[in-house]
């Protein structure tokens, strides 16, 4: 008499394994990350995401300074530049001049995954800026790659014109690939001497985008927690 109850519940059981996993894939599709052009410093060999924004940084000569455009859907999984990143490589064409210093820029316009619709990503490439003693960072990278664009709030939105619109737009749905290392902070403005937008700010105080379970997520395992109690009282009941 108890075999029809048993399997009645490994039955239920079963299902529910099944019915974790859909639910907990529907939860992650709404992952979403913010297009933006990260700032990047050279130490050693590796990169590291800047504390400053590009008009605050005031950059030694010799120093190696890049920038990569990317879709990211942490503050710490921004994407590093990419290619080769020797000052010596870099400047060897621009000699060095009395009352100037030279910074060289790595430009990486990202992949066509992360570029806006419509734009397909510029050829990635280095450039020396021979520029004042005092320059910042902002100078020198006028000075090699016109136009610059920025928003209202003296975010770096565009570099040598691209992309051509959008500024640190939130994107749903990221292919984005991830940052090896790095201590990724978040956007950098012109002006700012800290990261002052998503994806580390905005994207905490919006409901169901923080770093806790999205609402599908929570709805789903409230689904399966009063299937699992109505499942358990049906085969007591029948017990």
């Amino acid at each position: 008499m108890t075999r029809r109850p048993r399997r009645a519940g490994r039955a239920v059981v079963l299902f529910l394994a099944a019915l974790l996993p859909l639910l907990a894939g529907a939860g992650q599709a709404q992952a979403a990350g913010y297009r933006y052009w990260s700032f990047w410093d050279l130490d050693g060999d590796g990169w590291t995401y800047a504390t400053q924004g590009p008009s605050v940084a005031r950059p030694a000569d010799g120093d190696v300074q890049g920038f990569r455009f990317a879709v990211s859907e942490e503050s710490d999984d921004s994407a590093q530049p990419r290619g080769a990143a020797d000052f010596d490589a870099i400047c060897a064409k621009t000699p060095a001049e009395d009352g100037t210093k030279r910074v060289a820029l790595v430009l990486d316009f990202g992949t066509a995954r992360d570029a806006p619709s419509g734009e397909t990503p510029p050829a990635n490439r280095t450039a020396c800026a021979r520029v004042a003693p005092d320059a910042s960072t902002a100078e020198a990278l006028a000075s090699v790659a016109e136009p610059l664009r920025y928003d209202n709030s003296a975010l770096l939105c565009a570099i040598a014109g691209y992309p051509q619109r959008g500024c640190g737009e939130q994107v749903s749905g990221t292919g984005t690939e991830p940052g090896a290392g790095g201590s990724a902070s978040g956007k950098q403005s012109e002006d700012g001497t800290e990261d002052t937008g998503p994806p580390a700010s905005e994207e905490s105080g919006k409901s169901g985008e923080s770093g806790g379970p999205s609402l599908g997520l929570v709805a789903g395992g409230a689904v399966v927690a009063l299937l699992g109690v109505a499942a358990f009282w049906q085969v007591r009941r029948r017990g």
